[in-house]
């Protein structure tokens, strides 16, 4: 845990980060996740609990004295040297001698594909490279872990989409540990092995991608990760992990749950591509009239008024010049109970 004066920065948190895997700290701003990274790296100290690195204590240790580096948002590169210099400086404080600190700066610019800039100065570069560079000189090292915190979040979009598979690409290659800090859904779902969820200074679920979008454990995680329609339901019976109940469309389901009682307040959670527009056979129906529609290309997303709660739609749009359904058109939509979760 991490307190600032009064202030409890983040809750008591334990959890495991497995050799070679890409994990995420994801969650929105004051969540907690950069101060945790933070304590990883050595540049703040935990107010209770211990930080292990493969089963020794690494919390009283300094940061350059840890077998871990980061990548900050900012790059951090110094402006006077050459990418080659950047790359090996941390090398030169490690007491590496000259030939062994060239020959290791030029095998790290070739694996961040910019041996043929070795020459240059960061203000050469682009926003892209200059990121490059930041992982070519914190990988230099041979650190057991890599931190990242928000490194991305400068880029524009395409670039950023880009960076994803590079970064995805040079943790397998180098088989190091990365531990990545995002307030990025997509970024966290597309990159990890596994997402932590931190929220409120806790961790709210840990898991694969998969699970974490699809078995959501809460409302929080539900609703932060990606898209949701949420409806208020009223237990009606438990059995197992499933849950019957009856929710303000009219119909009475049973669907997987998390942690449901009968008589206890719980949500319905079905996300927007989970519904059928039109109905399937075989499915949960609801009627319904078209009251928003937003064509992005992809998808098109859809607000359904049912009259006692609207569903946000998203179809995609795998025809060219597929029909679109217009405003104020009658409507039948469904969903598998499935698909719902049970909150």
């Amino acid at each position: 845990s991490k307190t600032f004066g009064s202030y409890q920065a983040l809750k008591p948190v334990s959890f495991e980060i497995y050799d070679n895997e890409f994990f995420t700290l994801l969650g929105p701003s004051g969540c907690g996740k950069t101060t945790l990274l933070r304590m990883i790296a050595g540049f703040e100290q935990p107010s209770t609990g211990e930080i292990l690195l493969r089963g020794a204590n690494i919390q009283g240790l300094p940061p350059h004295r840890r077998r871990v580096n980061t990548v900050f948002q900012s790059y951090a590169l110094f402006p006077h040297m050459t990418l080659e210099q950047n790359v090996a400086f941390g090398l030169e404080n490690l007491g590496w001698a000259k030939e062994r600190r060239q020959a290791r700066a030029s095998d790290m610019l070739r694996l961040v594909h910019m041996e043929q800039f070795a020459g240059r100065l960061p203000r050469q570069l682009s926003g892209g490279q200059r990121q490059r560079i930041a992982l070519a000189r914190a990988l230099a090292p041979e650190p057991e872990v890599l931190l990242l915190d928000e490194p991305l979040s400068a880029l524009d979009l395409k670039l950023r989409q880009a960076m994803r598979d590079e970064l995805r690409n040079l943790q397998r290659q180098t088989g190091i540990t990365f531990v990545f800090v995002t307030h990025d859904q997509e970024e966290a779902l597309d990159m990890s092995d596994r997402i932590c969820v931190l929220g409120d200074g806790e961790i709210q679920q840990l898991g694969t991608p998969a699970a974490i979008y699809e078995e959501p454990t809460n409302r929080f995680v539900a609703d932060f990760i990606g898209e949701t329609n949420f409806l208020d339901a009223d237990v009606v019976a438990v059995e197992g992990d499933r849950a019957t109940v009856s929710v303000p469309l009219g119909v009475t389901l049973t669907a997987p749950h998390k942690q449901a009682s009968v008589g206890r307040r719980a949500v319905m959670s079905v996300r927007p591509e989970k519904i059928s527009l039109p109905a399937r056979a075989g499915q949960i129906a609801v009627e319904g009239t078209i009251v928003g529609a937003n064509y992005l290309g992809g998808y098109t997303y859809y607000v359904v008024e049912t009259g006692a709660a609207k569903l946000r739609v998203s179809k995609r749009n795998n025809v060219s010049r597929s029909r679109m359904f217009e405003i104020g058109q009658p409507i039948q939509v469904s969903f598998a109970a499935e698909s719902a979760r049970i909150l």
